[in-house]
């Protein structure tokens, strides 16, 4: 194991989520046999003092010099768009922001980066609970339905649109957002349901257009992020009983916070997976 090659990883923002992968990359990396080999921030002291000098990339569209073997998005959805193409032209590339996939060119056209490149584009999961059964289903062709409710205090979302003017509005009374298919929601709140973009991902028979969203604001949770997924299965044809499944995931957070406390460490485990599939679109 001792001459076992360093995975070559550049993280491209230095948000909360960043920063954290960032320290474990520069703490751990040895045993874990990765090798931190740039960051990337659009503001540039975010990083003084913090990421070592000679780590900071300054421009993004020089990232091939630094040789990465996986470059990893926690910045925002404008990022895949416009790099995602040239970053798996030579490395796997992790996205962050996967409702950047929402966009249909977008999904398309790294996907035919993917198997043009033979590089892999891993979706990490996120907080998103049984994302492989719901892949295992997918492939099947047995996942007839999924929705996602995500239940948040108003001030951990960061909306657009009309949405951010429904949000300004709840006061003390938990409000539904919005309930449709996930495509429309994803440009209204790129940086909170990433979740729902990851499982819309998982769910491939259904996509984008069939995975239903909701998002709820309630006051009366300041400190906690909920996520509700529930899923439906073929119907038995002798008891006509339907399949379904049901979970609800509570992730502590942080007063605002966007991302709460378990997504931290889920990430992490997403990044130690990414050891490259073959070339292909991969949940991780």
């Amino acid at each position: 194991m001792s001459g076992q090659k360093k995975v070559r990883v550049g993280i491209v923002g230095y948000g909360h989520l960043g920063q954290y992968l960032v320290d474990r990359l520069l703490n751990e990396g040895s045993w874990s046999h990765h090798e931190l080999v740039f960051v990337w921030n659009r503001d540039l002291k975010k990083m003084d003092e913090k990421v070592p000098a000679q780590l900071q990339l300054h421009d993004l569209s020089e990232f091939r010099e630094r040789q990465a073997d996986l470059i990893v998005e926690v910045a925002h959805p404008c990022i895949t768009r416009e790099y995602g193409e040239r970053f798996l032209s030579t490395s796997h590339f992790m996205v962050g922001s996967p409702t950047a996939l929402a966009d249909r060119a977008t999904e398309q056209s790294l996907r035919k980066a993917v198997a043009l490149h033979q590089n892999t584009l891993y979706i990490p999961r996120g907080a998103l609970w049984g994302g492989e059964d719901i892949q295992k289903m997918a492939d099947r062709g047995t996942l007839k339905g999924l929705k996602i409710t995500m239940t948040k205090h108003p001030s951990s979302f960061k909306l657009e649109g009309r949405l951010w003017d429904l949000n300004q509005e709840v006061k003390s009374k938990r409000t539904v957002l919005y309930e449709g298919p996930v495509r429309d929601l994803c440009p209204l709140a790129p940086n909170n349901v990433n979740t729902m973009a990851a499982a819309c991902m998982a769910a491939h028979n259904l996509g984008f257009d069939g995975v239903l969203g909701a998002l709820v604001a309630d006051p009366s949770l300041p400190d906690w992020h909920v996520v509700d997924i529930e899923v439906v299965g073929p119907v038995d044809k002798e008891s006509g009983h339907t399949f379904t499944v049901n979970t609800s995931r509570r992730n502590p957070a942080m007063p605002s916070a966007v991302t709460g406390t378990a997504t931290f460490s889920s990430f992490w485990s997403s990044l130690l997976a990414c050891t490259g599939h073959g070339g292909c679109v991969h949940l991780c």
